[in-house]
C-alpha cells in the first residue's frame, strides 16, 4: 500500500501536477505525503471504544450510543421500566395489592386478588401503544435532554414511526410532564406572565381577528420560579388580579419575597402574606437591589426559543402540555444531574396518565 501511494507521488513529481512543470507537483506531493501519513498513524492506534481513545466520557450523561447498548430491545426496557415502576415487585394497578401476584409469559401478570391481567404499560402512558417500549425509552430520553424539545417529524425519523404516531407519543409524553405540584415554592420567587401566539400582523387575512394589536389572539402563560431552586407554569384563561393571585396562594408558600413587575394584577400582596417588590420595566429597570425578574424571562426565552424554533405553533387546545413539558425539563431536566436520574424522574411520572386518542384531540 505504501509502496503504490509513493509510485503515485513519484510520477506526479515527475510529470508535473498539470503534466508540464514538475515544480507545480510540490504542494501537491506534500499534502499527499502528510495524509499517507496520517493515515498510517490513525491505523496505528488501538480500535478501543470512542470515548477511551478521545476522552469525551462524561460522568454527567450517557451518550445515544451507550443508551442502545443499555436497552437494546424492548424486552431489556421492559425489565428495566419494571425495576423503576414497581421497585418491590409487581403490583396491581387495579386493586393496588401486590402480595398475590402470578408472573405469567411475555411480561404479563395475573392478580389474584381481583382476577385481572396487567403488564408494565398498564395505568400508563404507555397503554395500548403498539410502539415497542425500548422506542418509548428513548423517545423519553430525547425529550428531557434537548433543550428545547424535538419535534414530531424529527422523533418520527429517529425511532422509525409515523409522523401522526410520533405527534401522539410526545403528547402523552407531555401528558406524563404535568401533574399537581405537591412541594409548594418558597423563599424569594419571581413572577411573570407572557403570551404565545402569532403577531396579528402576519396572519393570514381570514385569520386576523381585527380587535387590534398587543395580546389579541394570544394565550397567556403564567410562571413563577424560586430563587435556586423550581419552577412552576401554567397556561391561564386571563390575566387578572383574581386569577394571577389565586395561582399564587395556591403555588407559593406563606411568607416567601415576590419579585415582579408593576402590573397592578399583583397589588394587595404585600403585607399579611407575603413580601412583595416590584422593578418598573416601563421605565427600563430591571434590576434593583436584588430585586428581578430576569430568572423567569430567561424561562419564558426557552419557551418560546423552543416553540417558534421547533414546534413553530402550538395551539391553545394544547399549549398546557407544551408548558408542563418545559417546566418539567428545567425542573428535573437540569445538566447537573444524570441522564439516567433525568430519565428515573420522568419514568416515575409515567403511572395513573393514560391518555386515549380520542380524549387528546378533544
Amino acid at each position: 500500500m505504501a509502496d503504490l501511494e509513493l509510485m503515485h507521488i513519484r510520477r506526479r513529481w515527475t510529470n508535473g501536477a498539470t503534466g508540464n512543470a514538475p515544480i507545480a507537483a510540490i504542494p501537491w506531493a506534500i499534502s499527499r505525503f502528510i495524509s499517507v501519513a496520517v493515515g498510517f498513524a490513525l491505523h496505528a492506534i488501538p480500535r478501543f471504544p470512542l470515548e477511551q481513545r478521545f476522552g469525551i466520557m462524561s460522568k454527567s450523561t450517557i451518550s445515544t450510543f451507550e443508551l442502545f447498548a443499555l436497552i437494546p430491545d424492548a424486552e431489556t426496557a421492559r425489565k428495566y421500566l419494571e425495576a423503576r415502576l414497581w421497585a418491590e415487585g409487581p403490583r396491581c394497578p387495579c386493586c393496588g395489592i401486590g402480595e398475590r401476584i402470578t408472573a405469567r409469559k411475555d411480561g404479563y401478570y395475573r392478580c389474584n386478588q381481583c382476577k385481572e391481567d396487567f403488564t408494565v404499560r398498564t395505568g400508563t402512558i404507555f397503554e395500548r401503544s403498539h410502539v415497542p417500549l425500548h422506542k418509548w425509552v428513548y423517545a423519553m430520553y430525547l425529550l428531557v435532554t434537548a433543550r428545547k424539545g424535538i419535534s414530531s417529524m424529527q422523533l418520527a425519523k429517529e425511532i422509525g414511526i409515523t409522523q401522526k404516531s410520533a405527534w401522539f407519543v410526545l403528547g402523552r409524553l407531555r401528558e406524563a410532564c404535568g401533574g399537581k405540584n405537591l412541594t409548594k415554592l418558597k423563599g424569594i420567587i419571581a413572577i411573570d406572565e407572557t403570551y404565545f401566539g402569532g403577531i396579528e400582523a402576519n396572519k393570514h387575512e381570514r385569520k386576523k381577528l381585527n380587535a387590534g394589536r398587543g395580546t389579541v389572539g394570544k394565550t397567556p402563560v403564567l410562571a413563577m420560579r424560586e430563587k435556586g431552586g423550581n419552577m412552576v407554569a401554567m397556561k391561564v384563561v386571563d390575566v387578572n388580579a383574581t386569577t394571577v393571585q389565586s395561582a399564587i396562594f395556591a403555588n407559593i408558600e406563606l411568607g416567601s419575597t415576590l419579585h415582579t413587575d408593576e402590573s397592578p394584577i399583583y397589588n394587595g400582596l404585600d403585607g399579611m402574606y407575603f413580601d412583595h417588590a416590584t422593578v418598573n420595566h416601563s421605565k427600563g429597570e430591571y434590576v434593583r437591589d436584588g430585586v428581578t425578574t430576569n430568572n423567569i424571562e430567561s424561562v419564558f426565552a426557552v419557551m418560546k426559543r423552543g416553540i417558534i424554533g421547533v414546534y413553530h405553533h402550538a395551539s391553545p387546545k394544547h399549549l398546557g402540555r407544551y408548558v408542563d413539558e418545559f417546566a418539567f425539563r428545567l425542573n428535573e431536566g437540569k445538566c447537573e444531574r444524570h441522564t439516567l436520574d433525568r430519565l428515573d424522574s420522568f419514568i416515575s411520572n409515567v403511572a395513573g396518565k393514560r391518555l386515549t386518542y380520542k380524549d387528546y384531540i378533544q
